[in-house]
């Protein structure tokens, strides 16, 4: 996909227009359909197009409509439905099209999200009660033993949620400061052990301690996780406090899927003491103004020539994500070595174009929340022959994973 143009159209009437567009792909014959996408035509060959349109009437068993939805544009036949995604000109063409393979044969929407509150207070009553539980355990058991497995317990539950969860530190302080004081307390208990009996040793203090084991072994391999083939980047792409949210090894970073991504980052900006829940700007503000990383000025990371840019993919409304391209706006520099990917970029803002040569700290654009992004934040990656790279910044060897916090 090149750079999509914008079109200057209020958001209801762009949508309008693409469902317009979408609409009259599908319903065309094939030899109009060069006319109706020239550019996705000549990107992907009229055939190829053809086989895309003629496939999707056939697996939704004929196209009845199109409609719009919180996850993006759906396209509905007899058999059922599919997410689609498109992007026009500003006279109706199509310039971009995707359609999900994803067929749901009961003709239903996809299932929506549950929304980030929910899951984040379902998230809190769980942390908390379990935290209650083994510290009042601590306190009350009547032998070490049974004290012993309810302090490894609550330390694995602990090592769990400041370790791995992704959403931990973004806790608000009202919520986070009780919880860690739950945890403190609980671990305090230890003082009784000396007056208790010692007790059967039995299956309690063995699974706790195994947990607790087990968590610490794994939380440290992928905090220390490397693929043995580095990227070197010569500075970092941001200024100011980030903190990495997604990034390192097996249960702290969700790149590891896919294997260009795997050594990839996301980092989001927070305040000056560093703690993610700093994330957002005083005042709330709507929409992905509301986080500090929006806008934030993205500067190349290295010498290279630029041979990707999209650009006019418009933000995602944070917690909420369409269905498109999972990069949305995104910049791609070859350093000759290595490929380096700067996605989610704020719509209008790239300063670069395919060809052009740029050099370490060189403006390319600003942080959004294009493509698959639930918040403003950068993705960052490098890759060779289709395998993500570990990534390091110059002057900092330590590994790039979930928890840290990066000076720029």
């Amino acid at each position: 996909m090149g750079r999509p143009a914008s079109s200057g159209l209020s958001a209801p009437a762009r949508r309008q227009q693409e469902i317009d567009a979408l609409r009259a792909l599908l319903l065309a014959a094939p030899a109009d359909l060069p006319g109706l996408a020239p550019a996705v035509a000549s990107r992907l060959g009229v055939e190829r197009l053809a086989a895309i349109v003629s496939g999707t009437r056939e697996r939704l068993g004929g196209f009845i409509e199109v409609t719009d939805g919180p996850q993006g544009l759906l396209l509905t036949g007899p058999r059922g439905a599919v997410l689609a995604w498109a992007h026009t000109s500003g006279d109706g063409t199509l310039t971009g099209l995707m359609i999900s393979p994803e067929l749901r044969r009961d003709g239903r929407r996809p299932r929506v999200r549950v929304a980030p509150a929910v899951r984040q207070g379902v998230g809190r009553l769980l942390w908390s009660a379990l935290a209650v539980f083994w510290a009042q355990s601590g306190w009350t058991a009547s032998t070490r033993v049974d004290q012993a497995a309810a302090l490894a317990a609550l330390a694995s539950l602990a090592v769990l949620v400041e370790g791995f969860a992704p959403a931990a530190a973004a806790q608000p302080r009202w919520f986070r400061r009780p919880l860690q004081a739950v945890f403190a307390v609980g671990l305090a208990s230890v003082v009784r052990a000396p007056a208790l009996p010692n007790g059967t040793i039995g299956a309690d203090l063995v699974v706790g301690v195994a947990a607790l084991l087990s968590l610490c072994s794994l939380l440290l391999r992928a905090r220390r996780h490397r693929w043995g083939d580095p990227a070197t980047l010569l500075a970092s792409p941001l200024r100011g406090s980030w903190y990495v949210v997604q990034g390192g090894g097996r249960g702290i970073n969700h790149h590891l899927g896919i294997p260009e991504q795997r050594g990839a980052v996301d980092l989001v900006q927070v305040g000056a003491h560093g703690t993610l829940r700093s994330r957002t700007r005083a005042g709330n503000p709507q929409g992905p103004e509301r986080y500090r990383a929006f806008g934030a000025p993205i500067h190349s990371p290295c010498d290279g020539v630029v041979t990707t840019v999209v650009d006019g993919l418009e933000d995602q409304t944070p917690g909420l994500i369409r269905y498109g391209p999972p990069y949305g706006n995104h910049v791609v520099i070859d350093t000759g070595a290595e490929r380096v990917t700067l996605a989610h970029l704020r719509p209008g803002t790239v300063q670069v174009a395919p060809g052009d040569r740029v050099t370490t700290g060189q403006l390319l654009a600003e942080v959004g929340n294009s493509g698959n992004s639930t918040e403003p934040h950068l993705h960052l990656q490098a890759e060779r022959d289709g395998l993500g790279l570990d990534l390091h910044f110059a002057g900092d060897p330590r590994p790039l994973h979930r928890g840290r916090t990066l000076t720029g």
